[in-house]
């Protein structure tokens, strides 16, 4: 059992993810009947969390980014507040530290808002996990972690989404996702040459559109569709899946302009999947973007707003980066990264 009184500072970050194609297909019960299917890929903008001891007894949960404080006194109950760092550390505490609560403080930042599509609340719930894990040496893989980041957020808080992100953030690169029955999943790291990550990083470009409020009640429609067997739903969601196959088979070889097609093909079958998935802001960036050199976007995310992505031939990254802005949007290039969390001590 861990009393925290020779506990470090403990550092973790978890990436963020780009949804490449197949999203939606990890919802339940989809991929429960059916087989999900992801390809994504991890940025460059990450969930941060610091666990640092403390000598007062107390318990302190900060989100510097979003400028909220919690603070438990010794013995008072963690019923409150933030709630993805309140339910990773109870769930951490009870599971592997007997319940025997450990004073800390637990600071948070993360590099992309709430609701952006990127799986940021997946990536800060990892990101936390991992952390907590390393605070109390608990036996945990990378499969384990995204499995309990999963499990907390989905079940334990009860906030709507799939399980790619959670998986994605553990692992990092680029990942084809199998999403199966009785809650397995396959992570099938894909190998592609260096030539081949280079062109699709510098084929990207992302543009916030919006912070998303709309994505816990699209996610609660796709479902909803699912589960009344709605043809419309279940013909968009086996088209993702297609989608996902053919883009992971594209993405070996480096073709981006079929690529680009599957996405523009994706893009259709999501906003299939529910109503709200678009909004006239996407609508009037994606109208900017194919005047100005994209080949194709599509919502990251559940959609509702939060970040777009396009494909675009690198010669033209900075017409369409600099047209996205000047309509409203914050658009930039994107930067792969290999590592999935990872977590560090520090005095």
């Amino acid at each position: 059992m861990t009393t925290g009184k020779d506990i470090r500072k403990i550092r973790a970050r978890a990436p963020l993810r780009l949804g490449l194609a197949g999203g939606g297909t990890d919802l339940s019960p989809y991929c429960e009947q059916f087989g999900g299917a992801i390809l994504n890929v991890t940025v460059g903008r990450y969930a941060f969390a610091s666990i640092l001891p403390r000598d007062d007894g107390r318990v302190v949960f900060e989100a510097d980014d979003i400028g909220e404080q919690d603070v438990f006194e010794e013995g008072s109950p963690i019923n409150e507040g933030l709630m993805l760092h309140r339910a990773v550390y109870k769930r951490l505490i009870d599971q592997f530290n007997d319940g025997v609560r450990i004073p800390l403080t637990i600071r948070t930042t993360v590099d992309a808002p709430a609701g952006s599509g990127l799986g940021s609340s997946s990536a800060l719930v990892v990101a936390l996990v991992d952390g907590m894990r390393e605070v109390l040496g608990a036996p945990l893989g990378q499969y384990d972690v995204a499995h309990l980041a999963w499990e907390i957020e989905r079940v334990d808080v009860g906030l709507s989404g799939g399980r790619q992100d959670q998986y994605a953030a553990a692992f990092g690169g680029v990942n084809f996702i199998e999403f199966l029955a009785n809650d397995r999943v396959i992570v099938n790291p894909l190998r592609i040459s260096e030539a081949i990550s280079r062109e699709l990083e510098s084929s990207i470009v992302i543009c916030f559109s919006g912070r998303s409020r709309q994505s816990a009640a699209i996610i609660d429609r796709q479902t909803s569709g699912l589960r009344t067997a709605s043809t419309a739903t279940l013909d968009a969601m086996h088209q993702l899946k297609a989608d996902a196959i053919a883009m992971k088979q594209a993405l070996t070889v480096g073709n981006i302009d079929v690529m680009a097609d599957i996405l523009g093909r994706s893009w259709k079958a999501k906003q299939a999947t529910a109503s709200g998935v678009s909004t006239d802001t996407i609508d009037r960036l994606f109208e900017t973007a194919h005047a100005n050199g994209a080949l194709a976007g599509k919502v990251s995310g559940a959609g509702g707003g939060g970040f777009a992505f396009f494909f675009v031939h690198p010669e033209h990254r900075f017409r369409l980066i600099e047209a996205l802005n000047a309509a409203g949007g914050q658009a930039s290039p994107v930067q792969f990264t290999p590592h999935g969390s990872e977590v560090w001590r520090f005095r």
